[in-house]
């Protein structure tokens, strides 16, 4: 039996906005950077090789700089060196944008959108055709409720696939997903980059809520919605990289509790 692995949920638009889902999208990304970083950084710490964190992050700096090389088209900047992968990871060298302010963002921005979409089908390949099971996540979190159902839902996913059933196929999907999540947050240099422009589309956002000018709260709240829906992909993604990271975390504390003389 196949398991849809996303619910999708049609919201209406409403004639005033409630801040909240606003702030919420917000949060959410700001979360997804934070257990991006943070499992990065733990990741470096924990495995003994160079080589072997390459190998683990190899997939995600890929597909990371190739969502750069995408937002480079979609903002119409010309890309002057791509690397894909290297000892230092991955970089795009690119002239300025086309777009004016939002093309930074867009760029910058991309493996943020990217990754999750990726890994979306990623989960959708091999729920379908390697016999992986994955519940229902839910579309976007606008409740207390929803984020504890997105959390059962990550527990479920690995219940299924390695308690209650084993998928070898699931021990490809997890390198896959940690190394994607691994590499969803932008860089320094790509925040550096779009900092202006993340301010200034936070700041027009609170203004067009507090405006109640229709065109723009509408325009806002599909905005809002779509956004809403790629971090909660991304959420979840990162929370399946947390889960299976909680060994590394407790042996890093292990190994780096001081020593009783």
């Amino acid at each position: 039996m196949l398991i849809t692995p996303f619910t999708r949920t049609i919201h209406k638009v409403p004639v005033t906005m409630d801040p909240l889902p606003f702030l919420i999208v917000i949060a959410s990304g700001i979360a997804i950077m934070c257990i991006s970083v943070m499992l990065d950084n733990l990741w470096a710490q924990v495995l003994p090789l160079r080589f072997l964190y390459l190998a683990m992050r190899a997939p995600g700096v890929i597909v990371h700089e190739c969502c750069h090389v995408l937002g480079c088209i979609l903002t119409g900047a010309k890309i002057t060196k791509v690397v894909l992968l290297s000892r230092d990871g991955g970089s795009v060298t690119y002239t300025r944008p086309k777009i004016p302010v939002l093309g930074d963002v867009i760029i910058s921005s991309a493996p943020l959108f990217g990754i999750p979409l990726v890994l979306s089908g990623l989960t959708m390949l091999f729920s379908e055709y390697l016999g992986c099971v994955f519940p229902s996540f839910p579309s976007a979190i606008d409740s207390a409720g929803t984020l504890h159902a997105l959390a059962v839902s990550v527990i479920s996913v690995f219940d299924a696939n390695l308690v209650s059933a084993f998928h070898p196929w699931f021990l490809l999907y997890l390198y896959l997903t940690t190394s994607l999540v691994l590499s969803m947050a932008p860089s320094s240099q790509d925040l550096r980059n779009a900092a202006f422009g993340i301010a200034l589309v936070a700041v027009l956002g609170i203004v067009i809520i507090h405006s109640g000018i229709p065109w723009a709260v509408d325009i806002l709240w599909k905005v809002t919605s779509v956004a809403g829906m790629g971090f909660t992909l991304g959420l979840a993604f990162g929370l399946i990289a947390l889960v299976l990271s909680l060994p590394l975390f407790l042996w890093y504390v292990y190994i780096s509790r001081p020593l009783v003389r």
